[in-house]
């Protein structure tokens, strides 16, 4: 994981640079050498800029992306043999990549396919996916079309041909490929496929999805009477995923790698074609692209089909209404020099060091339980006294504390190594799985309460004790062996809860035990080295049997979390804002009490007298109560509730409620302008772009463009933890006039559009709005935020996701001044 974190980084930081250029360091060329006898070499020249890298097909796919030439397969050539390499190779470890060994070419490389071809007058198609980096970045994985002629005409470079090859050279995500296939089953029967071919870590959905989720993959059929569908639309996939799906918030089915979709029809007049669309939509962990539909056209005669984007040199005229083109001149030639030089997209990777501290703090909380607590006295001792000099005995209590952490980071590693990465992060986002954790903390809790205890067996710890009485190296690892198993009763139950938050991503457990078994082992290490300080520490005594009861109020807790997931995706509408809060509140509150000294449980001493730090703990936990009483308060300007910083990923949303009224619309503005709206926190905004272009000339405002999604995780991120800020929402009221245009919204047109630009159909208000974002801004990805003036220019650069406050609030307060330089030098112009 810790390599996709650093390549996901280095793809943003790489793909476009600090100037805003998209980067091509790699220049194609083909040539077609005729070797007679209808024989001849397909070459596939990559030229590549001063230090910039590319990969062999034969490099280790665990790194860099290896390069791949595929061909689309006809009857009018044959492949003979694979394709050759031809360049100087450079093998060697990779510093991008974990110095994993990898095979690349500088410079220049040439790719050699031999065919023999049968009808030279047929084009034939190929592809290469390919990677490149230089010593410091990389750019994504990126298709490049070729069109070659035997007879010597090239198509590689130029203007795309067609829809496909735009997708493949404008540096945007395509992270499906589809190829369309019928079969003739019987006289009038035909079955009718689409292969989707998904790149790493992206998702296409089924079919099966309720209205609330993604969109489904779907076949529509264009109603002509011709034809009859027989049934509904089959899926066939080794890489079928079933689970609650983090982005909508709802259990889903979707597939990687591959799915085939597959129907059949019975055709009626055979003499006529039969047209339709395929759609689908596709998302990774963070974000999903727009819906996009391709057409496709059978003949029932030759037993054909022809897919949009693979024409085959016939063309395929797209079913539907007029063409469109929303390019706006003005937001293209300002999009390059803007008049406020703020903002830039930036996209983060994931950040495993809160993975890390959260590690750390529980393994500094099972140093103070029963089980663990009492053994740092002794084994110290152990060390300092049964050592021959000071200095031994230093080594020895390091060694020891080293060996604690190879222990943990093993278990870490073990755990990734035998669910896998992705099946970890499927288990903790599945709503069984999450009733599974939920029950599995409540027992966690009662057993810190001390209702019972979870152990292992002791015949374990016999083993391991006698391992360690062996001395010397193997005699202190299996000494921190038998500490291990002997205080599973205390840190078991913190360990399991560590594992079950950090298993997301793929180093998460190991690095969650890492933080673990660090804090775990320091004082080892630090009390070997300086034995005075066991004199500071307290005795041990009732107060562990404290710790542990306190532990049993956070596991239930944080039980609630899982459960509050289960229940939002399966919508049992049982464990809303107001009762988790609430029952957060109880939990806090009952832990006052009982560090109070008004509850006791079975392992409890009677209290006669609570200490300092006592009284601190009990006084920090009723500081916390009062803080989440907090959450309950109602926000009037947001009609919502206070959303607590704190709770942020653990309680459900506040909108997520059963006793707060919809928002009041000023009826002056919607009778005016109908997708007039309240956005998040109740901020005012507009769902079309012209409506808010027409509100923004009447009050000359400047905009703000939020390209979104229903889908769109890092959106509701800005939205919940950015717009709430006084000072932005005000200027997001008050200064801007917010137009919120989901590239995901299903309501249909009513009419069908061709884009002039992309080719895609227009079908529905999401596929307007994304095309509206592509060929006017050359992104496809949300969220993406745009400060423009009423005269559509251009005021800042477009900004992505990225945390924090104080940076959203510059680029709104930089769009600002450049709308006020605007209208001074315009005002100046007049004059």
């Amino acid at each position: 994981m810790i390599k996709k974190v650093i390549l996901s980084c280095l793809i943003v930081l790489g793909f476009i640079n600090a100037h805003g250029q998209i980067l091509d360091p790699v220049k194609w060329t083909t040539e077609v050498k005729d070797l007679g006898n209808q024989e001849y070499e397909l070459i596939f020249k990559a030229k590549l800029d001063p230090k910039w890298a590319i990969y062999s097909q034969k490099s280790d796919p665990d790194a860099a992306t290896p390069t791949e030439i595929s061909f689309k397969p006809g009857r009018h050539y044959q492949l003979i043999g694979e394709v050759t390499e031809l360049g100087k190779k450079v093998e060697g470890p990779e510093p991008l990549f974990e110095n994993l060994i990898v095979i690349k070419y500088y410079e220049q490389v040439d790719f050699v396919q031999k065919v023999k071809v049968v009808d030279a007058s047929v084009p034939i198609e190929a592809e290469a996916y390919y990677m490149c980096c230089d010593q410091a970045q990389c750019i994504p994985p990126t298709p490049k079309i070729f069109k070659l002629m035997v007879s010597g005409a090239t198509f590689s470079g130029g203007l795309p041909s067609d829809p496909m090859e735009i997708q493949a050279d404008n540096g945007m995500h395509d992270p499906v490929k589809l190829i369309a296939r019928v079969e003739k089953i019987s006289e009038n029967r035909f079955k009718v496929e689409f292969e989707a071919l998904i790149d790493k870590g992206w998702f296409i959905y089924s079919s099966q999805i309720s209205e609330d989720g993604p969109i489904p993959s779907n076949v529509e059929w264009d109603s002509t009477g011709t034809y009859k569908v027989l049934d509904k639309i089959k899926e066939v996939s080794a890489h079928q995923i079933k689970g609650f799906d983090e982005i909508f918030e709802m259990e889903v089915i979707k597939y990687k790698e591959k799915v085939i979709f597959y129907q059949e029809i019975d055709v009626l007049d055979a003499a006529k074609k039969i047209s339709g669309y395929f759609t689908y939509q596709t998302c990774d962990a963070t974000m999903c692209l727009p819906p996009k539909s391709l057409a496709f056209e059978i003949d029932p005669v030759k037993a054909t089909l022809l897919l949009e984007g693979d024409k085959g040199g016939t063309g395929l005229v797209l079913p539907g209404g007029p063409n469109i083109d929303q390019t706006i001149p003005s937001i293209v030639s300002t999009l390059e020099s803007p008049v406020g030089q703020c903002g830039e997209e930036v996209v983060k990777g994931t950040n495993h060091f809160w993975t890390f501290i959260f590690g750390f703090l529980g393994g500094l909380l099972a140093l103070l339980t029963p089980c663990v607590f009492p053994m740092i006295p002794l084994t110290v001792s152990y060390f300092t006294k049964g050592s021959k000099d000071k200095k031994s005995g230093i080594r020895n209590g390091i060694l020891y504390g080293l060996s604690i952490i190879v222990i943990y980071v093993a278990i870490g590693l073990l755990i990734t190594a035998l669910f896998g990465a992705t099946a970890l992060n499927e288990l903790s986002t599945n709503w069984i799985a999450n009733v599974l954790f939920f029950l599995i903390f409540i027992v966690f809790a009662f057993s810190f309460f001390g209702f019972f205890e979870i152990t292992l067996p002791s015949s374990w710890s016999n083993k391991t004790d006698a391992l360690a009485d062996r001395g010397g190296l193997i005699g202190i690892f299996f000494m921190a062996f038998t500490l291990a198993i002997v205080s599973f009763s205390c840190t078991g139950p913190i360990i399991g809860s560590a594992i079950v938050e950090s298993a997301t991503s793929a180093t998460g457990p190991a690095i969650v035990m890492f933080g673990f078994s660090l804090a775990l082992a320091l004082p080892f290490g630090l009390f070997a080295a300086f034995p005075a300080w066991l004199n500071s520490l307290p005795k041990s005594g009732s107060w562990m049997s404290n710790v542990k009861v306190v532990l049993g109020f956070l596991e239930l807790a944080l039980a609630l979390k899982f459960l509050s997931v289960a229940d939002m995706t399966k919508h049992w509408g049982i464990l809303g804002y107001e009762i988790f809060m609430g029952l957060w509140v109880l939990i806090f509150g009952l832990t006052t009490l009982y560090l109070l000294g008004f509850m006791k449980f079975p392992h409890d001493s009677p209290v006669k007298k609570l200490s300092t730090t006592r009284w601190m703990f009990a006084l920090s936990f009723l500081g916390l109560t009062i803080y989440l009483v907090t959450g309950f308060k109602v926000i009037p300007e947001y009609n919502s509730y206070n959303s607590l910083k704190l709770m942020s990923g653990l309680a459900p949303p506040s909108t997520y409620n059963y006793f707060l009224s919809k928002p009041i619309l000023d009826e002056g503005i919607k009778s005016k302008y109908p997708s007039y709206t309240k956005c998040a926190n109740n901020i005012n905004c507009f769902k079309d772009y012209r409506d808010g272009l027409a509100y923004a000339k009447e009050t000359g405002k400047p905009m703000l463009i939020d390209f979104t999604g229903y889908g769109c995780v890092n959106c509701r991120k800005t939205e919940e933890h950015i717009w709430v800020n006084d000072d932005i929402r005000k200027k997001l009221n008050d200064d801007y006039v917010l137009v919120s245009l989901y590239v995901d919204d299903r309501a249909p047109l009513d009419s069908q559009l061709i884009s002039v630009v992309t080719q895609n159909p227009i079908r529905n208000v999401g596929n307007l709005w994304a095309d509206f974002q592509i060929v006017n801004f050359n992104q496809n990805s949300q969220p993406l935020y745009v400060i423009m003036s009423p005269d559509e220019e251009v005021l800042a650069k477009p900004r992505g996701y990225r945390e924090g406050v104080k940076d959203y609030d510059q680029f709104l307060s930089c769009g600002l001044d450049a709308f006020k330089k605007l209208g001074d030098s315009q005002l100046i112009q007049k004059m």
